[in-house]
């Protein structure tokens, strides 16, 4: 009896160690300076409870984060749409102490930037410049300091829809599995812009064998993913709300299929944002704004191509960003709008999402990110 105690004893203080070394980061539009930025929270991997750790002033309006590879580092696109202001900026985060702290800004080389990643070697960073439609390269120190920019390419030309596409936007910089091609949403043009990454060179970004890969006129390509066995990519549309799936080898992007994020009767505004994939291949999840503001949830076939399985309210107004936890147990969605934050826990054999904890309130909550240390 005593030994079985002991077992359950032990096996509850694992699970509960276990559970606290998850922390989730948020951006916000705040403006000011003199309010929060960036907030940091521990997730409760049993309960899917979130609890405040530290939070991060002096900054203005960080619209997107990324954690470099080893957890140290946190990047943002800050003072996004300020004219003339647009700045990507690092901090060092040390769990053990659960602190953040500033390092540096470096100017984002355009205005708004809206979209930041780290390659794998950890020794650049790239980021979107949206409204200037640009892409700017920078070498990160082993400190984690951004050093001044490597290389910045602006982007004139625009498309058919004469509101939204006057001129280029650059909505997305994300990297290939092996980090060797980079892959720029245009919004504005309605192409997947894409460049070979030498990342021994001074300048990394070269001209691709395919420059570009063309999407329907008037879509606007905004997020994009890769799944887990490097074989396909997703591209989420915002304006049309449809996603493009890709068959994807050595730089190159082959379709093969568009499907609509949206039941196929909607007939409202579509708004679509952000797009994810479980972590084992099996689902993907794509954030729709406007007047529906929900998670839609799709199985993938063998062959790459999505089946439309369900839509999850995302209980708020303008589901910006979301984010999937490594295990692919939780979900969280940030509701721009509205200022509220919700976990969802993801059923791993169905791909349905069911809210757990309770709401956290976030003002102007523009991103996040889950990661485990």
């Amino acid at each position: 009896m005593k030994k079985r105690i002991l077992l359950f004893i032990t096996f509850f203080v694992y699970q509960h160690l276990f559970s606290q070394n998850t922390y989730v980061f948020f951006g916000s539009f705040n403006r000011d300076k003199t309010t929060d930025g960036i907030y940091v929270y521990q997730l409760d991997t049993i309960k899917g409870k979130l609890s405040k750790i530290t939070t991060v002033k002096d900054i203005v309006s960080p619209s997107y984060l990324t954690l470099s590879p080893n957890g140290k580092f946190v990047f943002a696109c800050t003072e996004s749409k300020t004219p003339n202001g647009g700045k990507v900026s690092s901090f060092e985060f040390k769990p053990e102490e659960k602190t953040l702290t500033f390092i540096n800004s470096q100017s984002s080389g355009g205005e708004n930037p809206v979209y930041i990643t780290v390659h794998k070697n950890e020794k650049w960073l790239v980021n979107g410049n949206y409204t200037e439609g640009s892409v700017s390269v920078y070498p990160i120190a082993d400190n984690g300091m951004i050093n001044p920019v490597a290389q910045n390419f602006q982007y004139p030309e625009g498309s058919i829809d004469p509101e939204r596409q006057k001129r280029s936007h650059i909505h997305s910089t994300v990297f290939s599995p092996s980090c060797d091609y980079l892959f720029l949403p245009d919004l504005g043009a309605d192409k997947i812009r894409c460049y070979k990454f030498e990342e021994d060179k001074k300048e990394p970004l070269v001209t691709a064998e395919k420059p570009f890969t063309q999407i329907t006129l008037g879509g606007g390509p905004r997020h994009f993913t890769f799944h887990p066995n490097g074989k396909f990519a997703y591209c989420i549309e915002e304006i049309a709300g449809h996603i493009d799936a890709y068959r994807y080898e050595n730089g190159k992007l082959d379709s093969i299929q568009r499907i609509a994020a949206h039941p196929e009767d909607y007939k409202g505004n579509f708004e679509s944002s952000d797009i994810h994939i479980s972590p084992d291949g099996q689902f993907l999840y794509a954030s729709n704004r406007g007047e529906k503001n929900n998670i839609a949830i799709f199985s993938i076939e063998n062959d790459g191509k999505l089946k439309a399985i369900g839509y999850q309210s995302t209980l708020g107004n303008h589901p910006r960003v979301f984010a999937i936890d490594e295990t692919g147990k939780f979900l969280i969605v940030t509701n721009a709008v509205s200022g509220n934050v919700f976990v969802f826990k993801r059923n791993a054999k169905t791909g349905l999402l069911k809210k757990v904890g309770k709401e956290l309130k976030i003002k102007s909550v523009s991103c996040v990110q889950i990661r485990k240390y």
